[in-house]
């Protein structure tokens, strides 16, 4: 389920023959609500790095108006929009959720809560699997990893009792890892203990914050003026690079003075989106 749909909207959309950019279409959500606001002269592309997403946001919005769907890593916007002769853009969205479909989908690995492969790649391009990291890295690098992406505390305990799990036999599903985690770390509050472990791992295993961090400078190179960019993050790490560009980019003026959050109706029908934040801005 998308998250701040309309505040995201409202934002972000000021012309309504321009061109949109959804960085992360996934299963369309955000996308249908801007093709609905689009004239027949606007334009949209969807990007997604994981294909299976992309075809579903393909069968939910392929009959609604101009979209052009995208397998590629928002990254490289510049090369996207080049590629479909185009100059600049009117507007871009990055929603850096994970998406429902993603979630439930136990091939996908990035869930301890749905037993499968402990994958955790978007797009099968991605080089390796989380399988691979856990598996193979040292004492240091695992805890390192485990700190930095997730901010876990108890990251070295973990990290122990993984390499010690690890020489009886390789740890290769969500289900043995997320187990080993509880079994190592007492729940705190309502969230379980595997949750910034899994969060730090899928970080690693897609590049995700020095992706961001190169998406958000070639989004804003390809804004014209007048454009604007909104991004919805979910922990510390994203809406820190997030609010660090916004606020140090001589281009821009920011739209949002505080984080956008959901309000009680959403997250009373949305539990999952009450880490959001959505920060906008426009270029200058």
């Amino acid at each position: 389920m998308p998250v701040l749909v309309d505040e995201v909207s409202s934002v972000l959309f000021n012309k309504i023959d321009g061109i949109y950019i959804d960085c992360t279409i996934g299963e369309g959500g955000h996308s249908e609500k801007i093709l609905h606001m689009l004239s027949d002269n606007g334009r949209l592309i969807g990007i997604d790095l994981d294909p299976a997403a992309l075809e579903s946001a393909r069968e939910r919005l392929s009959s609604l108006g101009n979209c052009v769907f995208i397998n590629d890593n928002f990254r490289n916007i510049r090369k996207i929009i080049n590629n479909n002769n185009i100059a600049e853009i009117d507007g871009v969205l990055f929603d850096l959720g994970i998406s429902s479909l993603q979630l439930e989908s136990p091939e996908k690995g990035f869930s301890f809560s749905r037993n499968g492969p402990l994958d955790m790649r978007f797009g099968a391009g991605t080089r390796l699997k989380a399988s691979t990291l856990v598996n193979n890295l040292s004492f240091e690098e695992l805890s390192d990893i485990f700190w930095k992406y997730g901010e876990e505390p108890q990251s070295r305990i973990i990290a122990k009792e993984i390499i010690r799990e690890r020489e009886k036999k390789p740890i290769e599903t969500t289900a043995e890892l997320g187990e080993l985690i509880e079994r190592t770390v007492r729940f705190r509050g309502r969230i379980h203990p595997a949750t910034r472990v899994f969060q730090a791992l899928r970080i690693a295993v897609n590049d995700e914050l020095e992706n961001l961090k190169s998406g958000l400078s070639e989004a804003i190179d390809c804004l014209k003026p007048g454009g604007r960019i909104c991004v919805i993050s979910f922990h510390s790490l994203e809406d820190r690079i997030v609010k660090n560009e916004f606020r140090t980019n001589s281009h821009l003026k920011a739209l949002t003075k505080k984080p956008v959050t959901p309000g009680e109706q959403e997250l009373g029908a949305n539990p999952r989106s009450r880490s959001a934040k959505l920060r906008a801005a426009e270029k200058i």
